[in-house]
């Protein structure tokens, strides 16, 4: 693998960790509670006890999110690129029915608002995918979306009509649908080899000038006034280009010896435990930058700080398993994980067709 395969497959099997590290240890808002349950530290998966949301499922065990990641992937893999009307026809014929609009109902226990919207839409109304999106204000789109910012990396502008394309299935609201393809856009840099620092998110507006990424810009370089009677630079899709400036405040913050979360786990006491993007987005920026090269700790970090610990983490391991690639990630972490022996060469055969700088592929994302 090169460099850059190599940081593509870790984002990648980061968040399927991430993803099933939570498991067990999900959404305990009583950290006595989790202590009690899971221990002074979490370090390792763990078995969801008994009337916990994901009862039935074992140690390394991928959830919901998993199972949707895991669809997203394999359509990349099988299309060479993304096609839209694949990936619906897997929705609507590998996971809608095995729901049935409720909570508890679902592969892995518990199905999200979104895709519970996304039910009712589809299956009950039978509406058109265009028609499903709905107006949670979480993470799902970005914990399938991850897949598609590793397959265009090196092409910005793909990368965000993609994202964009895919999050209306399921979220409508526009703020959202930004802070979606923001992320996506913060993790493909990280995959070309970019750090997450302070100088990020200047990176991005770069490309937002160049209308690489459709995000409304009015400030000249360095966020100063524009000019006298200057047009925006970009009019992009959406209103502001905040989502995109978020990382480099967070990166700041954890460089900076005078702002100092310790442990860092109490990140999420300090963003907010719940599960709303605005919650999660800044705990996660947070963690990756503070632990660069350090896969473990920051997902760790992420489990042990409870509440939306499970999307918290999976974002976290996308973001650091980028940064320290496949290489870097403990091995423990790989055997432990359930069905690695098919997500592994999974991952790597997404990586090995990300496209490089450059490049093209012919997949439509209409459909």
């Amino acid at each position: 693998m090169t460099p850059q395969q190599d940081r593509a497959a870790g984002a990648l099997m980061g968040a399927f960790i991430g993803e099933a590290l939570g498991v067990g240890p999900h959404w305990y808002y009583d950290l006595g509670a989790l202590r009690r349950d899971h221990g002074h530290w979490i370090s390792d998966y763990r078995t969801p006890l008994p009337g916990r949301y994901h009862e039935g499922l074992q140690a390394g065990d991928g959830s919901q999110p998993a199972f949707i990641l895991r669809l997203l992937v394999q359509s990349l893999v099988d299309c060479n690129g993304y096609d839209h009307t694949d990936f619906c026809h897997r929705l609507d014929q590998q996971l809608l029915p095995l729901l049935d609009g409720t909570p508890r109902g679902g592969p892995g226990g518990y199905t999200s608002q979104s895709i519970r919207d996304a039910w009712h839409k589809r299956v009950e109304q039978q509406l058109p995918w265009s028609e499903c999106g709905g107006h949670a204000d979480t993470t799902e789109a970005i914990e399938r979306t991850l897949a598609l910012a590793v397959r265009y990396a090196a092409q910005p502008a793909r990368l965000a009509q993609t994202v964009a394309a895919n999050t209306a299935l399921t979220q409508a609201d526009d703020s959202i649908l930004a802070m979606t393809v923001a992320f996506s856009a913060v993790l493909g840099q990280l995959v070309q080899g970019q750090p997450l620092d302070g100088e990020l998110s200047g990176r991005l507006m770069t490309l937002v000038a160049r209308g690489e990424l459709p995000f409304h810009a009015v400030t000249s370089g360095e966020l100063n006034p524009p000019a006298a009677g200057a047009e925006p630079s970009r009019a992009g899709n959406f209103a502001s280009p905040d989502a995109l400036l978020t990382p480099s405040y967070m990166a700041m913050a954890a460089a900076d010896t005078g702002v100092r979360i310790e442990p860092a786990w109490k990140v999420s006491l300090v963003y907010g435990m719940p599960c709303a993007i605005y919650h999660v987005l800044p705990a996660v920026y947070y963690l990756a930058a503070r632990f660069a090269g350090d896969f473990e700790s920051a997902v760790l970090h992420a489990i042990n700080g409870g509440g939306q610990n499970q999307a918290r983490a999976m974002l976290t391991g996308a973001l650091a398993g980028a940064r320290c690639g496949l290489s870097g990630i403990p091995e423990r972490f790989i055997t432990g994980l359930s069905d690695a022996g098919a997500l592994l060469p999974l991952c790597r055969e997404l990586a090995r067709q990300s496209t490089p700088a450059g490049g093209s592929d012919s997949p439509s994302a209409s459909g």
